[in-house]
């Protein structure tokens, strides 16, 4: 077999950002790291590439191995390279971030690695530069939900406006006007009315919606902006 002479291999990673939304709060999910260095410490889900397997096979590999999700959304973030932001060996990480639905996957995390969802605000310190990972994944999610209904992979499949506008809120950090908020996201058309009501927020109720999934599709890139230069979000 031909090799490259003189070259020093690199280990290649991925590293999972995992937001959940579970009806009120934005949440991360972190695991306790398994093995050395900084074994026991919070963690992303993260592991190394296999010889035979391309970077979105491992971080499906990986997120399903560590937490016991599949078949969410992942989307590739950024290539992390510092030389020295893994102590133990020289190692390179492709980001990857998830959406779901926390309680769709409940029942599906498993408990090997200690997985638990975190507040935005509270998260731990975490190992190398997985914060820095993690603001980027959150900066990344803002610029693209302004413009692409991506948080909709938040949701169950029924929602009410008002668990909707929590997520926009969590996402931003901000408080929206409640009724120019709803006016916005149903001038989409992308939402479809039920005759159910959510009756445990209050004695009134708010009425479910479905997500149109056709519609869905056709304006994922053409949707609206809830907020002003977006293009300040992200790096």
């Amino acid at each position: 077999m031909i090799k490259y002479l003189d070259q020093t291999p690199v280990l290649v990673a991925v590293d999972c950002i995992v937001f959940g939304f579970d009806g009120q709060d934005l949440k991360v999910l972190l695991i306790k790291r398994g093995f050395e260095s900084e074994r026991d410490r919070w963690s992303l889900m993260g592991g190394f590439v296999k010889f035979d397997e391309d970077i979105d096979q491992a971080a499906n590999r990986v997120l399903e191995q560590l937490t016991g999700l599949e078949g969410v959304y992942l989307e590739q973030l950024k290539v992390f390279g510092d030389p020295n932001r893994d102590p133990t060996e020289r190692t390179i990480s492709i980001s990857y971030f998830a959406l779901i639905d926390i309680h769709q996957y409940e029942k599906q995390l498993n408990d090997d690695y200690h997985a638990e969802w975190f507040l935005i605000k509270d998260i731990p310190q975490l190992i190398f530069d997985h914060q820095e990972m993690l603001n980027k994944a959150l900066r990344k999610i803002r610029y693209k939900a302004a413009f692409h209904p991506i948080l909709f992979e938040l949701l169950p499949e029924k929602f009410t406006i008002p668990q909707l506008q929590y997520l926009y809120e969590g996402i931003y950090d901000s408080t929206f006007d409640k009724r120019n908020f709803s006016r916005k996201i149903l001038s989409t058309k992308l939402l479809i009315k039920q005759l159910e009501k959510d009756k445990d927020s209050s004695k009134k109720g708010a009425f479910y919606y479905t997500l149109d999934k056709t519609r869905y599709i056709d304006k994922f890139q053409a949707f609206l902006n809830f907020i002003p230069n977006p293009e300040s979000l992200i790096d």
